[in-house]
This record gives C-alpha cells, sequence and structure tokens, in this order.
C-alpha cells in the first residue's frame, strides 16, 4: 500500500474590478504533461498557515502584496491523479482577493514554476463557464458564481 502524503496549500481567487479570474495555465505533474488552468497559489510552508501562505503565494506569483487575504471560502480534500507528484492527496483552501487590474510580474517564480506556468490570463465568469479547457477545480465556474452572486 502507497503511504498517503497530504500536500496542504492555499489558493487564491484573484479578482480585478470587472470581476474577471486571475487563471495559470500549468503543466501538471504527470509524465503526461498534460497542461490546465488554476488559480494562484501554492504549498504551504512549514510554519505557516494558510492565509500566511496565500499572502506569500500571491507575491511570488503575481508581484501583488496584500495584508490579508480574508476568510476561507472553500475547502478541497482531494486525491492527488498525477503520476510524478511527489504527494498522494491534496488539501486546498481557498481565499478571494479583489485587486485592480494587473499585469503579471515573475520576479517571484522559482525555477520550477517558470518552467511550469506557460501563461496566465483573466477571465470573465462567462468564459469560464464555456471554455473547453481543463480547469482545477472542475467546478471553477460554479465557485466563481457563488463568489461574485454571494450565493
Amino acid at each position: 500500500m502507497t503511504e498517503r502524503i497530504v500536500r496542504p496549500t492555499s489558493r487564491l481567487l484573484v479578482l480585478d474590478e470587472h470581476d474577471r479570474l486571475l487563471l495559470m495555465m500549468t503543466k501538471a505533474p504527470d509524465t503526461s504533461g498534460a497542461a490546465r488552468w488554476i488559480t494562484p497559489g501554492g504549498g504551504v510552508d512549514p510554519g505557516e498557515d494558510h492565509p500566511q501562505a496565500a499572502v506569500r503565494e500571491l507575491l511570488e506569483e503575481t508581484g501583488q502584496v496584500v495584508a490579508d487575504v480574508g476568510p476561507v471560502v472553500r475547502v478541497d480534500d482531494f486525491v492527488v491523479p498525477w503520476d510524478d507528484a511527489d504527494h498522494t492527496h491534496g488539501h486546498a483552501e481557498f481565499f478571494v482577493v479583489r485587486l485592480p487590474h494587473f499585469e503579471v510580474v515573475d520576479d517571484g517564480w522559482t525555477d520550477d514554476e517558470r518552467v511550469d506556468i506557460l501563461e496566465s490570463r483573466w477571465w470573465s465568469l462567462a468564459e469560464l463557464e464555456a471554455t473547453d479547457d481543463p480547469v482545477e477545480p472542475a467546478d471553477l465556474a460554479a465557485l466563481l458564481r457563488e463568489v461574485l452572486t454571494g450565493d
């Protein structure tokens, strides 16, 4: 039996003044090299809590500085489907950050991120609902709708 290894992550729903969501096209940790759109965010480092990791990840992945990310809007626990990942399960906590529109700055990217992040883009809810591109989580459009409508 494979050892259960859980990776805690903080994910950010970064919204601009037009309610567009920032997503990044990244390669999955899989030998297939499949790409998918995900929200900014990443692993919680030792000694951090999820909000602290979210603040750090936002700076590292976008160049944006915030003091607070507010409350958790969603928690996902899942089995990792990728064959080349260093963990078997994930625990993701999602936060909403509203910022004026900006261009992503890659000054804080790690060497791995420079390889894995293929592009970034702002998405409207309608575009996200209409896309056939893979997104994570799979119900990201529904989550965005909930955040935007308060449902």
